[in-house]
């Protein structure tokens, strides 16, 4: 099944097509695969090496993944594994003396002493894995261990630390150092023309929306920046979320983040500028350079923490009062954007129980109904002119309930306060419905 098949138990006639959505989480483990690692640990304990590293890999594998992003195979007394982590492959082997992790981050031409301080900076900033450099000029990232000191709790920080660095450095080096080029087949699958040039499309079109926005003037930017804030913030998040991109457009998304968060002399004013100034490099980047970074990927580990229900309900409450100024002030667009946030913000860093995330996917599918449509989905929450279909979302929001009432027993959001006079009315409503529901496991 294709992921919105799973995600909303859309009936076969109802072909989607299988596009991801989002960075991967691993928050959402399985009753099962939370016994094989438990069962890792207590073989551990036992001194039943072998036997606790099976489990453990067990516990890492994805069993909704279409290709597997983890295999593995046992001989002589030795696991040999292989996982994926984004466009990064990483292999390895455990046996009763030693474990040991590497991943080829990219291949060197030339040495060149840029690259080299720089990754000998990452060292200093890593606590179980390491860069190097192997004899093939291979730019490599690597863990080891006794096997005596090689707990399963260990290997899972050790590993995720040298899987997530791993994909988070090869596509920004090779983009930065000539000298530079892949190591190896960094990616599993290709994305069609067509998808590409909907995300590419997508992407200008959301863009020169949010500056024209801003161009107005109304109100003046310079008055009022945090409001323009959300604007930007929630235009990164969501284009992070639909896109799901690689390499140079991923980091300048999480540098736009960061950019008006990090604490430093710089008046909102200016951030704001120094934001847009990021996303205007996205608009001159050549299509050609887009396109490289489009491409599937399989992951293990995800960055992201899981949060209960409570976090994301007092996030919500604590944001959406800033809509009511310019709600008042008719400024819709403005509006609209701090419910874009809220859920921009929590698929980008966080993992919220199933249903939330659910949710907040189909309040996605609703506001970005014409994109979804582009990628080929059949998406019945909206007309062709925008207008909102009150019947089709209410079954979308019944399926959720449905697929997820046996494990929440308590799920039963409160439909009656929805409101679909407007697309921000809506927006607003539909958070405040997802606030007060009641995700206690019986």
């Amino acid at each position: 099944m294709d992921f919105i098949t799973r995600l909303f138990g859309f009936s076969k006639t109802q072909e989607q097509p299988d596009v991801p959505f989002g960075r991967f989480s691993d928050a959402y483990k399985s009753e099962e695969q939370q016994q094989a690692f438990d069962r890792s640990l207590e073989a551990f304990e036992q001194g039943e090496y072998l036997a606790a590293y099976r489990d453990f890999l067990g516990y890492l594998k994805d069993e909704g993944a279409k290709a597997p992003n983890i295999t593995w195979e046992e001989t002589d007394g030795e696991i040999r594994f292989d996982l994926w982590q984004g466009s990064q492959h990483i292999t390895g082997f455990a046996n009763a003396e030693k474990v040991k992790a590497e991943s080829k981050v990219a291949r060197a031409d030339d040495l060149n002493v840029g690259f080299m301080r720089r990754l000998m900076e990452a060292n200093f900033n890593l606590k179980f894995s390491r860069f190097a450099l192997d004899p093939e000029n291979n730019l490599c990232i690597r863990f080891d261990t006794m096997t005596v000191d090689g707990s399963p709790l260990k290997l899972l920080h050790a590993l995720r630390e040298l899987a997530i660095h791993a994909d988070k450095q090869d596509d920004l080096l090779i983009e930065e150092f000539s000298v530079l080029r892949p190591a190896e087949e960094r990616h599993f699958g290709h994305l069609s023309e067509a998808e590409k040039e909907a995300k590419y499309a997508y992407l200008h079109r959301s863009i020169e929306a949010t500056f024209a926005e801003i161009d107005r003037g109304k109100p003046d930017p310079n008055t009022y920046p945090g409001t323009y804030a959300y604007l930007l913030l929630a235009l990164a998040f969501k284009l992070d979320y639909l896109i799901k991109p690689e390499g140079f457009m991923m980091d300048l998304l999480e540098k736009i983040y960061a950019a008006y968060f990090t604490k430093n002399n710089l008046t909102p004013q200016v951030k704001v500028q120094q934001i847009r100034r990021e996303f205007q490099k996205l608009l001159d980047r050549p299509k050609e350079d887009l396109y490289k970074e489009m491409y599937r990927t399989r992951s293990t580990f995800g960055a992201n923490p899981a949060i209960p229900h409570g976090t994301l309900a007092s996030f919500i409450g604590g944001e959406l009062v800033n809509m009511e100024w310019p709600m008042q002030q008719g400024h819709d667009a403005l509006a609209q954007a701090i419910p874009q946030y809220v859920v921009g913000f929590t698929l980008f860093h966080q993992a919220p129980p199933k249903p939330d995330r659910e949710f907040l996917h189909l309040y996605y599918q609703i506001t970005e109904s014409a994109f979804f449509r582009e990628l080929g989905f059949q998406i019945p929450f909206t007309d062709e002119a925008g207008k909102l279909r009150k019947a089709e979302i209410l079954k979308g929001i019944k399926q959720i309930v449905n697929q997820n009432r046996a494990q929440y027993t308590r799920l039963r959001p409160n439909l009656n306060r929805l409101d679909f006079a407007s697309p921000t009315l809506f927006g607003k409503s539909f958070l405040l419905m997802i606030k007060d529901l009641d995700l206690t496991k019986e």
